[in-house]
């Protein structure tokens, strides 16, 4: 899909964007704050690029989703999707609101366990789980894994009645439940790699149920990521489920638990996303009258919103019928847009800039490929060579994606709560590009 090609509608104006987002505020005189701290001041401090955090923002959205559950009487657990963003100290935060942790590689487990969830919060998802991952999983007596395949229980249960030991699992199940979202990230449709198909399911539940050192809880179902099309595609899911949990139990087989996954999108542009409430209405629906314990696995739905990432300008460019704003942030360090054709908004932090008349610009990076792009024809002031920009809702999937692509150290990362902010990632410096690398003794120094 190419860059904004999906939208027919005029893009947001800088005023409807701000109103849209509470942590954000354009001060007279300060410029644009995240809580009460000019972003400005953060980026003399630490330079730029940077990721900024709301610290307040993280904590009203994970105590939202908690007692939208509540509210439906769901006895569900929320497990952080770690992917969405591994920084220890949102991590940390996360889990003092009561958030676990889902997590798809050992990296991901052992931050989980650095920020202070406990193994019994975590949950191990993802379809490609080594025998080392397994053995920290089985050592560290996590919640439960995720099974996605016939053979990864196989060698599972080979490993864990090899260790003495009896994992909690769950299996993984394919609803082929189109979820409307970006074909890059559904993950519920036959033709996705995730999980085992749903006919299937019946068959290798019990045969999972006679394996030694299995325990066997429940199913696990997670459709797509950046879900907006309202909750008709949950509900879709949720019922097969549900229909499924009663086949199993019918022929005696335990179906304690069941696991919901996430996907819940967000409002970057004009996307309609499900409320938390609308979630937990739709898993009530399909699963809340069959006694199961719950868990859910929301990622950017909790953290997108949250952030931003902050970027210099490096130079205005003009070209025929174009004109060109070139940052110093680039698809290195969000993705998104060059991966997916995502659309961000893009807020001046100057509130000189913020009320000057807009023109349309290409906003890119200086990376050597086209598609080095963030936004397309996008209404915007002038923005000289040092303006300020904050690229919007950039808290999910933006550092957690970067690279050190064209050799460009990794941005540093800041969270804000109130007046207060702490950077949480220090800026990657140029040293440790070369730190690891090694030249063989059989060629010389140019």
């Amino acid at each position: 899909m190419a860059l904004d090609a999906a939208y027919t509608t005029p893009d947001p104006s800088l005023p409807e964007l701000l109103a849209e987002r509470p942590m954000l505020r354009m001060d007279p005189s300060a410029g644009l704050l995240m809580e009460e701290v000019p972003l400005a001041r953060i980026a003399a401090a630490v330079g730029t690029p940077t990721w900024v955090y709301s610290a307040t923002t993280l904590r009203s959205r994970a105590r939202a989703l908690l007692g939208a559950l509540k509210d439906a009487a769901l006895p569900a657990e929320v497990h952080f999707a770690v992917k969405s963003n591994p920084n220890l100290a949102i991590l940390s935060l996360l889990a003092a609101e009561g958030c676990g942790a889902d997590v798809v590689s050992e990296g991901e487990l052992r931050l989980a366990r650095a920020a202070g969830i406990p193994g019994h919060h975590i949950v191990f998802s993802g379809v490609g789980k080594t025998e080392r991952e397994m053995r920290l999983a089985i050592a560290e007596d996590i919640h439960q894994i995720n099974l996605e395949s016939a053979e990864e229980a196989v060698m599972l249960s080979a490993l864990a009645e090899s260790l003495g030991r009896r994992m909690r699992v769950a299996l993984r199940v394919n609803p082929d439940v189109d979820a409307g979202t970006h074909e890059k990230i559904t993950t519920g449709k036959a033709e996705n790699k995730f999980g085992v198909a749903i006919e299937e399911a019946p068959e290798l539940y019990a045969r999972l149920c006679r394996m030694p050192g299995l325990e066997v809880m429940g199913l696990a179902v997670h459709i797509g990521s950046q879900i907006t099309g309202g909750v008709r595609p949950y509900v879709a899911a949720y019922r097969r489920l549900g229909e499924l949990v009663s086949a199993l139990r019918a022929q005696g087989l335990p179906v304690p638990r069941v696991d919901c996954g996430g996907g819940l999108g967000i409002a970057y542009r004009d996307e309609q996303p499900a409320s938390p409430a609308a979630l937990a209405g739709a898993i009530h629906e399909g699963l809340g009258n069959l006694g199961l314990q719950l868990m859910i696995e929301p990622g950017r739905w909790l953290v997108g919103p949250a952030g931003m990432l902050l970027s210099q300008v490096v130079i205005e460019k003009q070209a025929p019928g174009r004109r060109f704003v070139i940052l110093d942030a680039a698809m290195n360090d969000l993705a998104r847009p060059a991966m997916y054709g995502a659309w961000h908004g893009i807020l001046p932090v100057s509130p000189a800039a913020y009320r000057a008349p807009a023109s349309p610009a290409d906003v890119v990076g200086p990376v050597c490929e086209s598609s080095d792009t963030f936004a397309v024809a996008r209404p915007l002031p002038a923005l000289p060579p040092g303006e300020l920009v904050g690229i919007l809702d950039a808290g999910a999937y933006g550092a957690s994606m970067s690279s050190t692509y064209n050799s460009r150290p990794l941005a540093a990362e800041v969270l804000v709560e109130g007046s207060q902010w702490a950077v949480i990632r220090e800026r990657q410096g140029f040293e440790a590009l070369l730190a690891g690398q090694r030249r063989p003794d059989w060629l010389a120094p140019a």
